[in-house]
């Protein structure tokens, strides 16, 4: 499958985004280029705000994703597996970017129950800004416990989520 490419446009912020299959980034990054994205901070459907900072001693995996993207759906029922067996160890994030925000997840979550999926959505223009240029959607970030990228690819490849989790958990704290 290509790449559909779409303006995503948060409050204040414009994005180039494309919807893809193949894997477009590196997988691990080096300790020494770990970059700090504590500050990225998501709204739940509530609309409390939190941040990774909150999350700070705990692996997190983020998968940045859309309702209408065919690769996001696919890999979805996966991240909402790893959701529900999320713990103190870890904690899985699926950051919707669809433009019309909660009005566009809110009908998908209803009508794909059974993911039973916990969505979030960026909290204003610079949200998910930390995490560098998001170019390609499904866009998964493993964050370490000391809310720094460990990894990061574009696509979905069935496993690659859980293995890269595996492996962020391996390190010490």
């Amino acid at each position: 499958m290509g790449v559909r490419p779409f303006l995503l446009a948060i409050p204040g912020l414009v994005l180039g985004v494309g919807c893809g299959t193949q894997v477009r980034e590196g997988e691990a990054i080096p300790v020494k280029d770990r970059r700090p994205v504590s500050h990225a901070a998501v709204l739940d459907a509530a609309g409390q705000r939190s941040t990774l900072a909150d999350r700070h001693g705990k692996v997190v995996l983020v998968d940045v994703w859309a309702t209408w993207c065919p690769p996001c759906r696919q890999s979805l029922p996966e991240i909402a597996a790893l959701q529900k067996r999320a713990g103190d160890s870890f904690e899985v994030l699926a950051i919707s970017v669809d433009q019309d925000g909660w009005k566009a997840v809110q009908p998908f979550l209803r009508e794909n129950r059974g993911l039973g999926l916990q969505a979030w959505i960026p909290a204003g223009s610079d949200g998910i800004a930390p995490f560098g240029g998001i170019r390609y959607i499904p866009t998964t970030l493993v964050i370490d416990r000391q809310g720094r990228i460990r990894a990061r690819w574009s696509g979905y490849r069935p496993g690659q989520a859980e293995q890269a989790l595996a492996e962020a958990l391996k390190e010490g704290p």
